[in-house]
């Protein structure tokens, strides 16, 4: 279990990182600035993270294992025993970058990291793949044909774009709305994909 400083330590690198991305950009930025601006020894931060990567990736697997969880509740079969409408289930993922939006806003954005936002799009497509129900032909949403296989990844950047433009434009809709309009555009496009099958 971590300690107090241990935390402490963590809170501060993450906080200095979102910060110096936002001034600087990802790429520019060495393991020296972020722990000066978290008034940090570079043994604490070498002491938790191999790198400003496995810092970035370590805070998106806390996050994204937040949302699984909260996306996944009542199994884990494919409709994952959720009797919400999924838009209703999508409104958590919103309201997940909601609360990190520093976060999301900075490494997503102009002066973020690529890396970031391909492993983004890759999780989610893998999201996408047990957690949305495409009804009869789910093959179409699970890559099983060739034809088909690309609709998660057309998908998760479409989720990916959907929270860009979001962040970008201060979130002008609540998560609710953002969530329905989006999911509603991949509910066509699963829709168009089963057709294609038919």
């Amino acid at each position: 279990m971590e300690n107090v400083r241990t935390r402490r330590t963590r809170a501060l690198l993450r906080s200095a990182l979102i910060e110096l991305i936002e001034e600087r950009g990802f790429d520019r930025l060495t393991v020296g600035e972020i722990t000066q601006r978290a008034v940090v020894s570079r043994a604490a931060f070498y002491r938790n993270y191999r790198d400003k990567y496995y810092l970035v990736e370590q805070i998106f697997d806390e996050a994204i294992g937040e949302l699984i969880g909260t996306m996944s509740e009542g199994g884990s079969d494919g409709d994952d025993g959720d009797e919400r409408p999924v838009e209703e289930r999508w409104v958590a993922f919103f309201e997940h970058i909601a609360h990190y939006h520093r976060l999301y806003s900075a490494l997503l954005g102009k002066k973020g990291s690529p890396w970031f936002a391909d492993r983004m799009r890759g999780t989610l497509a893998d999201m996408i793949k047990e957690h949305v129900p495409t009804g009869p032909k789910a093959g179409a949403l699970a890559g099983r044909s060739p034809a088909t296989g690309l609709v998660p990844s057309l998908l998760a950047a479409l989720f990916v774009r959907t929270i860009t433009w979001w962040l970008e434009n201060e979130r002008p809709l609540s998560p609710g709305q953002i969530a329905v309009h989006s999911v509603r555009l991949a509910l066509a496009v699963i829709a168009e994909a089963n057709n294609d099958e038919g």
